[in-house]
């Protein structure tokens, strides 16, 4: 408590809606108390009813009238009232008028505000970065029910602050039970970086994932086949459609319910084969039903579509040359599905996409392939499952964010509306799922390109449904601007570190669910390792210090200078290259 002569070191002189002036005659007493005097305190302000009004200082001036002595005006935002009991509540700053006292906050009324939370409920990942012996939690139930934004420039800490939450989550335990806790955690890794901060993860890369292409729906396998910038892109998925159709119903008793989008086994060689006859087809000039085929003999053959499509799966066929008035070009005999043949066998033989085409995915059953992905494998269970993707080629990498992502929300929701109905448990999802989505500005980015359509589809559908099936996203990015505003607009929490472009802050600022003048004003000054804490999930905004996480990612800078410094060092260029085509 300040002291307080004949007349008040501190004073309110105006009470504006959002915002308060205090008039400061000394400020070494006043502060006194706290050597961390500055923008960003907290002050406590008392009315007659003893109730006190928490703002945070967003600057000050210093005024000298004739013949006095220096003194202070400090601006102040409101942030909510401590009631007599030591109660926080978030509010504007309609206290009684006058205000009585002016008082810097003290550390203890701080902690409490934040303490407010039940030990069940509160999870906790930084301090308050003003005093770091006070601890910032928020409600973790609230935190990761709902989507989470960590933001922030290269260099500000993102990849430390996601280690950190994810590390705490797979830490909890209601007792001291041995083994895991029930946290289930997909984190997308674009860069390869997370698994050094996680050993006993379950680690996928680009060499141990299966994901086979049957389990694609539609637009996954149009994004992943027909290139949308091609005149003939239009007749190229109707084709693809009406081929990969039949062939699943093929492969599945000639079930007729299977459709385009249905997850079941079928041979995308025999499409292939299916399509490159469609292209040489020939058919009889005076009866153009019937098919020339050179093992039909000069007859040929008529068909309707499927029992040709059939007859076309299993191998690439001759078919008799075009003469005038005798054999003319089929339907697609025209060179228009020529590169379209070509990509489709290009991709089925690149080793880089052997996760999706290899014999071992393509046998991969359904149950296994769900078991890898969310960390089920037997007697290798884990908590947090790390997709390395920092080997998926690029043009294929929108793709498999969205296969993956679709997967574990349709989980979601059958576990939910089937599992859990069944036994009784419609409120509860016992299994709740985090997509921890790194660098997303990368797969789902604000663009209307044909070619992000399927990852935008799948991760924008999570961010509108997925809470309600247990399915939760947290959207890292150094880039907010540059995503989606229908998935940004559903995060409920946010973490924000250093941005440095202006696009970047202003976009940020405008989604932030609070907006506190003091707070966001500071985006781009902020140190390494500290953050805006807003959302749901905490008690107020808070700008914070985010603990250090242990063990750490493999994300430092790399100190050029030091490594410059160093006798020239010989490359081993064979061993590289054969990594790069091997």
């Amino acid at each position: 408590m300040i002291n307080i002569d004949e007349e008040k070191i501190a004073k309110v002189v105006s009470v504006l809606p959002n915002k308060i002036k205090i008039e400061v005659t000394n400020i070494e007493l006043f502060k006194v108390e706290n050597e961390k005097f500055a923008v960003g305190s907290y002050l406590r302000v008392s009315d007659s009813d003893d109730c006190a009004l928490i703002s945070v200082i967003e600057n000050f001036t210093i005024e000298k009238k004739d013949n006095q002595e220096s003194h202070y005006v400090l601006e102040a935002v409101p942030l909510g009232f401590l009631d007599a009991d030591g109660k926080f509540s978030r509010g504007g700053n309609n206290i009684a008028i006058p205000p009585t006292d002016v008082e810097l906050a003290r550390n203890d009324e701080i902690q409490n505000i934040y303490d407010v939370l039940d030990e069940e409920s509160k999870f906790c990942f930084s301090k308050l970065s003003q005093d770091t012996n006070i601890s910032v939690p928020v409600n973790g139930d609230k935190f990761f029910n709902k989507h989470i934004a960590v933001v922030g420039s290269t260099g500000s800490g993102k990849s430390h602050t996601v280690t950190k939450v994810l590390q705490e989550a797979i830490n909890q335990k209601v007792s001291s039970y041995p083994g895991l806790n029930n946290s289930h955690i997909v984190l997308f890794d674009i860069h390869s970086e997370y698994k050094s901060a996680f050993p006993d993860c379950n680690y996928i890369d680009v060499e141990s994932l299966l994901l086979p292409y049957w389990l694609m729906n539609g637009e996954e396998l149009e994004e992943l086949f027909v290139e949308s910038g091609e005149n003939q892109s239009y007749n190229q998925s109707s084709i693809l459609r009406r081929v990969i159709t039949r062939n699943k119903q093929k492969h599945n008793n000639y079930d007729e319910d299977i459709t385009f989008d249905t997850p079941v086994k079928f041979s995308i060689a025999e499409v292939l084969n299916c399509i490159t006859n469609l292209s040489k087809e020939t058919r009889k000039a005076k009866q153009p039903t019937v098919i020339c085929i050179e093992e039909l003999g000069d007859e040929g053959k008529e068909f309707e579509d499927d029992d040709k499509f059939d007859f076309y799966f299993n191998k690439e066929l001759q078919f008799k040359e075009i003469k005038p008035q005798s054999v003319n070009k089929g339907t697609y005999n025209d060179g228009t599905l020529e590169k379209f043949i070509s990509r489709i066998r290009n991709k089925i033989s690149d080793k880089r996409l052997g996760f999706l085409f290899s014999e071992e995915a393509k046998e991969s059953s359904f149950e296994d392939i769900l078991r890898q992905l969310i960390g089920y494998k037997n007697d290798a269970e884990a908590n947090i499952t790390i997709s390395d993707l920092s080997g998926v080629p690029f043009e294929v990498l929108s793709t498999t964010v969205s296969l993956i992502s679709r997967l574990l929300f349709e989980y979601g929701y059958f576990y939910k509306k089937h599992i859990s109905e069944d036994s009784k448990e419609i409120t509860n999802t016992p299994c709740p799922l985090l997509l921890v989505y790194e660098e997303a500005h990368k797969y789902v980015p604000k663009i209307k390109s044909a070619k992000y359509n399927a990852s935008r589809t799948s991760i924008e559908r999570i961010a509108k449904e997925g809470r309600k099936y247990g399915v939760t996203a947290m959207i890292v990015s150094q880039r907010p601007s540059e995503i989606s505003e229908t998935i940004f607009s559903q995060c409920s929490n946010f973490i924000s570190m250093r941005l440095t472009n202006p696009e970047d802050q202003n976009y940020v600022k405008r989604l932030l669910p609070d907006v506190v003048g003091p707070i966001t004003d500071s985006l781009s000054t902020l140190k390494e390792g500290e953050a805006i804490l807003i959302g749901d999930s905490i008690i107020m905004p808070s700008l914070v210090k985010i603990d250090r996480c242990h063990p750490q990612p493999s994300s430092n800078d790399i100190p050029y200078l030091k490594e410059w410094k160093k006798e020239w060092v010989n490359t081993n260029f064979e061993e590289i290259i054969n990594k790069w085509v091997n």
